[in-house]
C-alpha cells in the first residue's frame, strides 16, 4: 500500500523524477547496459527536489499531507509500535462503530489501553469505518475502555486521526454532542496517565473526545484544529477555495500549535511524509511513547489529575495591553 504512487500538487516535480529514476533502472536491466552515473544523478537531483520541496510547506500543504491516501493510519501503527493488542469491540449500549478501535496491548513491556480512530484504504473500508468520523457508540466505546484502563491502573494511550465526529441525523438522534462532552468530563479525572496523539487529522470535537490528556504530541504534517480550512473558509469567505488562507489564520499546522502550548511535542517525519516510511515514523512513536510513559509513571494519580486540568485551563490565556 505504501509504495502506491500518489502525489499532490507541490509534489508532482518530484514524482516525475521518481518516475525517471524506475524508468532508468528498468532498462539497465533490460537491456544489461550500464547507466550508473544517470543514475546516481538523478538519485542526488532526487535529493534536492526533496529538501527544496519539503523545507518550507505551507499550513495548507501540510493539511494535504495530512490527508495523504498512503499515510499510515492508526492499525498501522498499533502493528508496528505494539504488541499482543487484543482488539475489543461495542459500547454496551447501541452497537459497534469501527470508526474507533481499542483494546489492551504491551510497549516495551508495559500494559497500556491503546484507543484509535481508523479511516479506511478503500470504498469498503471506509464506508466500514465512516470515513473515520466516529458516531456517539464510538465515543462511548472509547469511554468503556478507558474505565476499564482507569481501574486496572493501564495507562491510555490514544491515536487521533479524524475530520470530525459524524455529523449525520442518526449521530444527532444518538447525542453525538453529549457523548463527547461525557468523555471530556470523564477524561480529565482519570487517575492514569494519558497520551494522545495526532497522526493525521485531528478535526474539532471529534478528536477531543478522546484527547484530554497528560501528554500531546503530534506529528510533523499532522494538523489540530476547532474545524477543517474548507469548513472556515465556508464559513468566513463563504467559499472554500480560501481554504489555504484559512489553515494560515487557523494557525493548525504542528509548529504553530506547539508555540501556543496547545501541543507539547512535534515529532518529526521522513522527509516527503509519513507515507514515505511507515516503519521509520513508527520507530519515532515507539521511541517517544516510551519516554512519556516512562516520565508520567513516576507521577501519583491525584497529580496527574491535577496536571491534566492545569494543562488544559491554561489554554488560550493571554495577557492584554
Amino acid at each position: 500500500m505504501q509504495n502506491k504512487k500518489h502525489s499532490l500538487e507541490f509534489e508532482k516535480p518530484l514524482l516525475d523524477l521518481e518516475r525517471q529514476l524506475e524508468d532508468l533502472m528498468q532498462s539497465s536491466q533490460d537491456t544489461d547496459l550500464d547507466f550508473s552515473d544517470e543514475i546516481k544523478g538523478i538519485e542526488r537531483k532526487i535529493e534536492l527536489t526533496k529538501k527544496d520541496v519539503y523545507s518550507d510547506l505551507t499550513s495548507w500543504q501540510k493539511v494535504q499531507l495530512s490527508r495523504h491516501p498512503n499515510r499510515p493510519y492508526a492499525l498501522d501503527y498499533v502493528e508496528r509500535v505494539f504488541v499482543d493488542f487484543e482488539e475489543l469491540h461495542g459500547d454496551r449500549l447501541f452497537k459497534e462503530d469501527a470508526a474507533i478501535l481499542g483494546g489492551p496491548a504491551e510497549l516495551n513491556g508495559r500494559k497500556v489501553m491503546v484507543l484509535g480512530q481508523q479511516k479506511g484504504r478503500n470504498t469498503d473500508e471506509n464506508l466500514k469505518r465512516n470515513f473515520g468520523c466516529p458516531n456517539p457508540e464510538g465515543y462511548r466505546k472509547a469511554l468503556r475502555l478507558m474505565k476499564m484502563a482507569d481501574r486496572f491502573e493501564l495507562p491510555i494511550i490514544s491515536i487521533i486521526d479524524t475530520p470530525g465526529a459524524f455529523p449525520g441525523i442518526g449521530a444527532e438522534e444518538r447525542h453525538v454532542a453529549e457523548a463527547i462532552a461525557v468523555n471530556l468530563r470523564e477524561m480529565a479525572s482519570f487517575r492514569v496517565p494519558i497520551i494522545a496523539l495526532v497522526i493525521g487529522e485531528g478535526g474539532s470535537g471529534g478528536a477531543l473526545g478522546v484527547a484530554v490528556a497528560n501528554r500531546v504530541m503530534i506529528l510533523e504534517n499532522a494538523y489540530y484544529s476547532v474545524i477543517s480550512p474548507e469548513g472556515c473558509a465556508a464559513i468566513l469567505w463563504k467559499d472554500r477555495a480560501f481554504s489555504s488562507d484559512a489553515a494560515e489564520a487557523l494557525k493548525l499546522d504542528a509548529d504553530e500549535l506547539l508555540k501556543l502550548g496547545i501541543v507539547d511535542e512535534v515529532l518529526p517525519e521522513p522527509i516527503g511524509g509519513a507515507h514515505r516510511s511507515w516503519d521509520e515514523t513508527a520507530r519515532t512513536v515507539a521511541d517517544a511513547l516510551t519516554k512519556e510513559l516512562t516520565s508520567l509513571s513516576k507521577i501519583k494519580g491525584e497529580q496527574l489529575v491535577r496536571s491534566r486540568y492545569d494543562k488544559f485551563r491554561k489554554m488560550g490565556e493571554f495577557l492584554g495591553t
